[in-house]
């Protein structure tokens, strides 16, 4: 939904902080600029916590950035209305200072703020700042952005300084916590950031417009970042660290290489499977392992993929048999275990293993019945559907965001995929600042990608997470896909307060998506951090968030 709002308070000028803005690289922390601090600037570099991944950053604006790198930056240093505290998946309040309260008729949910709540600028943070946050992600509607989220969120209002309600599109929404909890949930001071379009990461780090655990002190954009603890922070989880340093890496060997000799304290996204299990054996490092839920897929593009409606000969029909000769031959077991030594395990549904409403549709809908690939199937599917065999299919995967073991992962797809010579596959590869760009369906792009990788790192602890982004119309995928009966459905069980009503509403969710294709699920895993020996206070846990809050040294 592309609502816009209007702003409902005047903003004060903004307040420009005399301190300039480094993008040097934090060989110490001594050398870090942006807002000047004098704890940071004082601090021992050899103290800090030094964090290593290969993530990569799209935006350190909330309302322009819907990936695991973005939002691993963003819970660092903007606070939520709501949160998890550690170990435990249950919803606590983070600068809310109640639980929140439903109105009588379901559509309106009203939340009270901690008092006295500021930014590390000294900007006070109220309910203006609340409100300005949620309608700004909806109308900037930023194509890589969380917008899609805020799908049920009619409007927001800020009652007084301490009083926000959210007026809802679906009455008793069992999900509006989770979502005030996700990646389009961060509160951004409304002096510092853009009401119609994106701020960039120079400008909020040089107005220190932070109120999370931490405060950014040095931003380079996926080569180093420097924080420092943000001691105005009132919320659910402070910061038990004082300085921590983040490193980019280009790949996982360096990753390793960087956590078994020291020079990283924490390795975190993404190591390699055959990484793992070596430094499992190693007894200068720990590995540190938390509940799955993420999620690696497939996608069709309905333009532009083999038959779509903007391809050479649009034919709906011979498209799904298209999608559905994929479905028959994909062999999960392989991929798991080859590939992924079962630090992955093959993911038969839309709803992972786990959470309420999982159903294993894929296992009797496609392949043998059983979970192995049928190279038959896929061949009588083709050609009950009039499809000319060999399909000519462009298949696209990103090299660094989801690993390095993506290339051996996307190998083994395109070898199942030709078993038969069902399918000529033209196996492609981008890197990933390019590749989220290219990947989506605008008014302006089909897109440039027929069928494509991507993966999936859940917001929340809901079976909603794994369809709202997915399916609904709006979707951060943008792949063309629109489909009224299941949109109204996932609708339908965000409202369903009794619980087996909903898993039946799930359940039929995914017996439909499953016939539609929009995406093909392949794999769900596990998270996993390695650290140094004397690393203490890693929690990998069902938020699936990792905090550096935590994390100490001995």
């Amino acid at each position: 939904m592309e609502t816009s709002y209007e702003r409902g308070f005047l903003l004060n000028s903004k307040k420009i902080l005399a301190a300039a803005v480094s993008v040097a690289a934090i060989a110490s922390l001594t050398a870090c600029g942006g807002v000047k601090d004098d704890t940071t600037a004082g601090a021992d570099s050899g103290n800090a916590i030094t964090i290593g991944t290969t993530d990569k950053i799209t935006s350190l604006d909330p309302a322009g950035s819907y990936d695991n790198g973005s939002y691993a930056v963003q819970i660092q240093v903007f606070p939520f209305l709501y949160a998890q505290n550690y170990n435990t998946s249950e919803l606590s309040p983070d600068i809310a200072a109640d639980d929140g309260t439903w109105s009588a008729d379901g559509t309106e949910f009203t939340v009270k703020l901690r008092k006295g709540l500021k930014f590390a600028n000294g900007h006070d943070l109220t309910a203006s700042d609340v409100k300005f946050s949620f309608d700004r992600i909806k109308k900037i509607n930023d194509e890589n952005g969380p917008s899609s989220l805020l799908a049920n969120i009619e409007s927001v209002e800020a009652k007084d300084d301490t009083t926000v309600v959210f007026h809802s599109a679906v009455k008793d929404d069992v999900t509006l916590k989770q979502v005030l909890s996700s990646p389009a949930g961060p509160i951004v001071d409304e002096e510092s950031f853009s009401a119609d379009k994106l701020t960039d990461a120079n400008t909020i780090v040089k107005d220190n417009a932070f109120a999370g655990p931490y405060k950014l002190t040095s931003y380079k954009v996926n080569e180093a970042l420097a924080y420092a603890k943000n001691d105005s922070y009132k919320g659910l989880t402070p910061a038990k660290n004082d300085v921590v340093q983040v490193k980019y890496f280009a790949d996982s060997s360096n990753l390793k290489m960087a956590v078994q000799q020291g020079q990283v304290d924490v390795a975190y996204r993404s190591l390699t499977p055959t990484d793992i299990d070596d430094l499992s054996k190693d007894s200068k490092v720990k590995v540190v392992k938390g509940p799955g839920g993420e999620e690696r897929f497939l996608v069709f593009n309905f333009n532009i993929q083999p038959y779509g409606t903007k391809s050479d000969e649009p034919n709906a029909d011979k498209a799904k048999a298209v999608r559905q000769a994929v479905a028959n031959l994909i062999d999960r077991e392989e991929l798991a275990t080859k590939v992924y030594k079962d630090t992955y395990t093959p993911m038969y549904s839309y709803i992972p293993d786990g959470l309420v409403g999982h159903e294993d549709t894929f296992k009797t809908a496609y392949g043998d019945g059983n979970g192995k690939p049928s190279s038959d199937k896929a061949k009588k599917v083709l050609e009950d559907a009039g499809v000319s065999t060999p399909v000519e299919l462009k298949l696209q995967y990103n090299p660094d965001h989801y690993g390095s073991s993506s290339a051996d992962e996307y190998a083994a797809l395109k070898a199942q995929l030709e078993e038969g010579g069902l399918f000529k596959v033209d196996l492609q590869s981008t890197e990933w600042t390019q590749y989220n760009k290219d990947r989506v369906v605008t008014e302006d792009s089909d897109g440039s990608y027929p069928v494509y990788q991507l993966g999936w790192f859940p917001d929340y602890s809901d079976p909603d997470n794994y369809l709202s982004p997915f399916f609904r119309d709006g979707n951060f995928v943008n792949n063309a896909y629109s489909n009224s009966e299941i949109n109204d459905l996932i609708m339908e069980q965000a409202g369903e307060t009794d619980e087996s009503a909903r898993e039946d509403l799930l359940k039929k969710i995914q017996t439909l998506e499953t016939e539609d294709l929009s995406t093909i699920p392949l794999l769900q895993g596990a998270q996993v951090a390695v650290t140094g020996a004397n690393v203490k206070g890693v929690v990998l846990d069902a938020s699936f968030r990792f905090r550096f809050a935590s994390v100490t040294k001995a």
